[in-house]
């Protein structure tokens, strides 16, 4: 597996390693982590500070793109009218079996328990995405060309039953952001998606360290209605895809359905070409099976709710009244100090805890720095410094010097987490494949050291995509980066243009 880091012990923090059994590594990381646990909701999960705050630092850096790309932020209700969910037969066909629906309106007492009462007169579907609620909004919202664009986002919460749950890749309610947008003309809209698309690409690879692929999705995998979805798709460590990112350019699909249309400049009546586009919490996941190693998680230091722990060595009390307050001063200066464009996030693990227990619990978190200071230290002027991409490398550091190559130690720490999670991916995606015997016996191996995707012609038809069930596969995507030659669907042997990426996928 990847992410081994230099003079790493035999014995690993996580008790599952990703090797030997990754959906139990998976687990574990996220339990050992504090990020997350399961509620007493089947489906829903807990996410805690630690989980929560890696959120936070994602949806800061995205709300601000949003914003910067000239969108406004707004919400809308959790609850749809089922008269409304009827109206888009194409799209609904695609959430049905998975919508919550709200069918009474008060709970009564009866034989010592409560039981519902009040059956309503139109049943409300919990929100499983908005296009139809914010639809309506944009019929009453759009009169002329002069309304247009319409650009907004929200931040909200949404429902959709889950059978095989899983901690942030798959649970019934999860949180996200979904923008949609409406246009005059067909280039506007496709333009927009394609805006939006590119902010995830960057989200993911420059800010979450995530290397993607980013393409179309084939017909049968597109949003429900869309005319097309675009996608970005990052490779797990088991060598398993995770769609990490959509954007749709929905046509007047949806336009037609709410009756979204506007008065042309010529005077004439028009139906808006609109889109839609959101990215949720199973990023963290992605995070999580990206970087994660055999001693924890591993956090980005764009989006480490703390960037720097220190943690004070103090054996007794007239230690502590030195280390205490030179660890509050060093947070402070690091606290004054800018990197990735915001002030550095510091903190001072003060918990009456074994220091060898406190610093594993960082490892496990995976802070992207460790720094132990003991009165030998201040005597000394230095800090002991651990790298999450090496913790095997702990050496001592100038203080002075510390505080002033911040920047620069967090930048190298993001930097090398993209590189070992894109070399990894490089690795894994397959382009040698060019014959459906050996694309069976690739994917029938499921081998996590050799498992991954394969890069190969598909002559786009949707029987030869059928034919991918029976091994778990799917079309992921048509790569933007197309050849320009032609060649011979790895399926079907039959002529074809386009490269698709095939993988399993999460």
């Amino acid at each position: 597996m990847s992410n081994k880091p230099q003079g790493k012990p035999t014995k690993t923090a996580i008790r599952f390693t990703r090797e030997a059994d990754f959906p139990a590594w998976y687990q574990e990381v996220i339990k050992e982590a504090d990020m997350a646990e399961n509620s007493g909701v089947r489906g829903c999960m807990v996410i805690k500070p630690w989980g929560f705050g890696i959120w936070e630092n994602l949806q800061r850096r995205l709300d601000q793109r949003i914003k910067e790309t000239g969108h406004q932020n707004c919400y809308f209700p959790l609850f749809i009218p089922l008269e409304l969910i009827e109206k888009e037969a194409a799209h609904v066909e695609g959430f049905a079996k998975e919508m919550a629906v709200v069918t009474h309106h008060r709970l009564v007492a009866k034989d010592g328990k409560l039981v519902p009462d009040g059956k309503l007169d139109s049943p409300l579907v919990v929100r499983p995405t908005s296009e139809t609620m914010i639809g309506e909004s944009f019929a009453k919202w759009i009169r002329s060309y002069r309304d247009l664009p319409v650009l907004i986002n929200q931040w909200a919460n949404v429902v959709r039953w889950e059978m095989r749950p899983r901690l942030f890749l798959r649970t019934s309610e999860f949180l996200w952001q979904e923008g949609h947008t409406a246009h005059a003309d067909e280039q506007e809209a496709r333009a927009e998606t394609a805006t939006m698309l590119e902010e995830y690409r960057a989200l993911a690879e420059d800010w979450l360290a995530v290397p993607v692929i980013a393409g179309e999705k084939s017909a049968s995998e597109r949003f429900p209605g869309a005319v097309e979805t675009h996608t970005i798709e990052a490779m797990m460590q088991d060598g398993k895809a995770l769609q990490s990112g959509t954007s749709h350019y929905l046509g007047q699909n949806f336009a037609h359905a709410a009756d979204i249309k506007f008065q042309d400049k010529d005077g004439g009546e028009s139906f808006c070409h609109t889109t839609s586009w959101g990215v949720s919490t199973r990023m963290i996941g992605a995070i999580i099976m990206t970087h994660g190693d055999d001693d924890g998680l591993r956090v980005p230091p764009t989006i480490a709710p703390h960037q720097i722990v220190i943690l004070p060595i103090a054996r007794d009390e007239e230690a502590a009244a030195r280390v205490l307050p030179a660890a509050d001063e060093l947070a402070a200066k690091l606290n004054n100090t800018v990197a990735f464009g915001n002030v550095v996030r510091a903190h001072v693990d003060k918990r009456e805890v074994n220091a060898g227990e406190k610093r594993w619990s960082w490892i496990k978190k995976g802070a992207p720095i460790i720094v132990e200071l003991g009165p030998r230290d201040l005597d000394q002027g230095t800090v002991m410094v651990t790298h999450r991409t090496d913790i095997g490398g702990k050496a001592p550091q100038q203080m002075d010097d510390f505080v002033t190559n911040i920047r620069e130690q967090l930048e190298s720490i993001q930097a090398t987490l993209f590189q070992q999670a894109k070399a990894y991916r490089d690795a894994r995606v397959r382009t040698d494949i060019q014959d459906f015997e050996a694309f069976k016996a690739y994917f029938k191996t499921d081998d996590v050291n050799t498992s991954g995707f394969v890069r190969a012609y598909w002559d786009e038809s949707a029987e030869s995509e059928a034919s991918l069930k029976e091994l778990a596969v799917t079309i992921r995507c048509l790569p933007y980066d197309q050849p320009t030659a032609p060649g011979v669907c790895v399926i079907t042997g039959n002529p074809a243009t386009k490269h698709a990426i095939f993988a399993k996928a999460y």
